[in-house]
């Protein structure tokens, strides 16, 4: 993998690629836990504060690092 300088065409189009695929999983990752309790519970050990949210508003907490710190 090349190495771009900062503010480059190519630096600044991996950067809003990059962005874009994070939040087309978050809402893919949302879509799947609104059906899967383990799954929800998975997120919260991470420290996704998901539980009892919408599928939107959890797509909107998995778009962000974790809240709390992570559960073993």
């Amino acid at each position: 993998m090349a190495d771009h300088p900062p503010g480059s065409q190519t630096s600044d189009r991996s950067v809003q690629q990059l962005a874009t695929m994070n939040a087309q999983l978050a809402l893919w990752a949302a879509c799947s836990a609104e059906e899967s309790p383990p799954l929800i519970e998975q997120f919260e050990a991470m420290g996704y504060e998901v539980r009892g949210k919408s599928r939107e508003a959890i797509a909107e907490v998995l778009r962000h690092p974790p809240t709390r710190p992570p559960r073993s």
